[in-house]
């Protein structure tokens, strides 16, 4: 039996000035997949991720999440019904320590994240919740290390650890791994495979080998459009994918296969 979509949009559409960046989109991703977006630069990826996370109005167009229109629904709306951007909750306080920062996080649902006057003994409850959110995330050492203090990549990790504070159901990540280095790269493949467990992620990935490691199911956008749609071996034999998207890289891959 096929699992439902937990999120779907029809005819999705955001057009600026005249400009159509995002053109009919029909998106649909299943519950308890890892589903990547993918496309070349100004596909409109990250305009498609915005319009999911209420960062942008769409002109036209329909978004529903567990089958019920959330078109019109702000952010923190959807993030309480369990649909959260990552690095939207972003560990932001780099002279507060990795402990504070998902601590803060876990404050939010609370009404009480910018309490920042309140003891520590009343704090208290929250920390070990957040020490378990950390060790999720491979940063158990790190807890008493300020963020500013952190390489690149652990702090990527202590931004996925703010967002599993909401405990969301769908987590959206938007390239999570830009920037890295290989190491970096392979911690993070691990970590949101690991995340994953119970949960479903759509993810804007530039990385091929990642969304290869990673997605069950892969959307290409071009010029705004869905281009393909499939498994990776099948979209990445597609000739439009390879013409409009890998190109290069595809090259290099299979020099180097």
């Amino acid at each position: 039996m096929t699992q439902p979509f937990i999120l779907e949009t029809r005819g999705l559409t955001k057009e600026f000035r005249g400009f159509t960046a995002v053109d009919d989109v029909n998106l649909q991703v299943q519950e308890g997949h890892i589903h990547a977006l993918i496309g070349p630069n100004g596909a409109g990826k990250t305009t498609v991720f915005n319009l999911l996370t209420k960062f942008l109005p769409p002109t036209r167009g329909e978004i529903l999440y567990r089958g019920k229109p959330i078109t019109g629904m702000k952010a923190n709306e959807i993030a309480r019904l369990g649909l959260v951007r990552s690095f939207q909750i972003s560990a932001v306080f780099a002279h507060m320590t990795a402990l504070e920062n998902v601590r803060v996080a876990l404050q939010r649902p609370l009404g009480t994240s910018f309490h920042f006057w309140k003891s520590e003994k009343s704090l208290a409850p929250l920390n070990a919740r957040a020490l378990a959110l950390l060790d999720e995330v491979g940063l158990a050492d790190y807890a008493d290390v300020l963020t500013v203090e952190m390489p690149y990549g652990r702090k990527r990790a202590l931004e996925v650890a703010t967002t599993l504070a909401l405990d969301p159901t769908m987590m959206l990540l938007d390239e999570p791994t830009q920037g890295m280095g290989a190491e970096d790269v392979d911690r993070i493949v691990e970590l949101i495979r690991r995340v994953a467990r119970g949960r479903t992620v759509l993810m804007v990935e530039h990385n091929l080998s990642v969304v290869s490691r990673l997605c069950d199911r892969i959307t290409v956008l071009a010029r705004g459009s869905v281009l393909a749609e499939g498994d990776y071996a099948s979209v990445s034999a597609d000739p439009r994918v390879r013409e409009a998207y890998m190109g290069s890289e595809a090259a290099q891959e299979e020099t180097h296969a």
